[in-house]
């Protein structure tokens, strides 16, 4: 009786999970377009693109356990022992590629601070003021966005082909501080500028980013545990009584 009872209980379980599956397919899928619109953002400050495969990979994660779910759900109702065996096989590759993208992260966000290092000096060199210039509308948005001015304060700004060629002793707006209205990006007034630099800044955003993949992975990839244990627990009990009760009619397996 208590046998029956753990076996029901783990397909009510597998059921739930496998619907769990399914939010899980949509929160990957939009982890992954996150990290990709973010770091388009700031993609001038880092060359290795291959930073960017772990949110390749959650993606396409978040596409299989859509069908992971479905397969699931149909294989625990219907009670298939093919579609079982099969479903608890994909759990384990799914797991173990976000095992995969739990070690690449950590292995991308310790690299984000040596890419950011040595591109970012070249990115404000390139600067020019204009919109239609791609480094100047990244800076302009960073400067913006994380309420800073320069590499590691405002004072870079005077050692680029920008300001020298400016002549007016001033700073880009962007550098401006929000809640001085009269602000010129005049170096007469530092005051009215944001004081930190944008360098630690950007490091720590991208590094929060791919934080943010690692927790999603790690955290999926717990739930995919239980799905593969409760899947066992079904598949162990019906290998060795194939008549118990079905978790949709309430009868015996035949």
């Amino acid at each position: 009786m208590m046998g029956q009872c753990g076996i029901t209980s783990s397909k009510t379980v597998l059921v739930f999970l496998n619907l769990i599956f399914w939010a899980a397919a949509g929160i990957l899928c939009y982890v992954g377009a996150y990290v990709f619109i973010t770091y388009d953002d700031y993609d001038h400050f880092f060359e290795d693109i291959y930073t960017l495969i772990p949110a390749v990979i959650i993606i396409a994660l978040g596409a299989l356990l859509f069908i992971i779910g479905l397969i699931g759900c149909c294989a625990t109702v219907r009670e298939s022992y093919c579609g079982l065996t099969t479903f608890v096989i994909i759990l384990l590759l799914v797991f173990m590629t976000e095992v995969a993208v739990v070690v690449l992260g950590y292995i991308y966000r310790e690299k984000v601070e040596d890419e950011v290092n040595n591109s970012i000096k070249k990115v404000y060199d390139e600067y020019n003021g204009t919109n239609s210039n791609a480094p100047s509308r990244a800076i302009d948005y960073v400067q913006r966005q994380l309420q800073c001015c320069g590499i590691h304060n405002y004072s870079d700004w005077k050692f680029t082909h920008w300001f020298e060629e400016s002549k007016n002793n001033s700073v880009p707006i962007s550098c401006c501080n929000t809640n001085i209205g009269s602000c010129t990006g005049s170096l007469t007034h530092p005051e009215d500028l944001y004081q930190e630099g944008c360098e630690a800044l950007v490091v720590k955003k991208l590094k929060e980013i791919m934080m943010y993949v690692i927790w999603t992975a790690l955290t999926f990839a717990a739930i995919q545990m239980l799905g593969m244990l409760c899947a066992c627990v079904v598949l162990c009990r019906r290998s060795r009584d194939p008549a118990y009760e079905l978790l949709i009619t309430g009868g015996t397996y035949a």
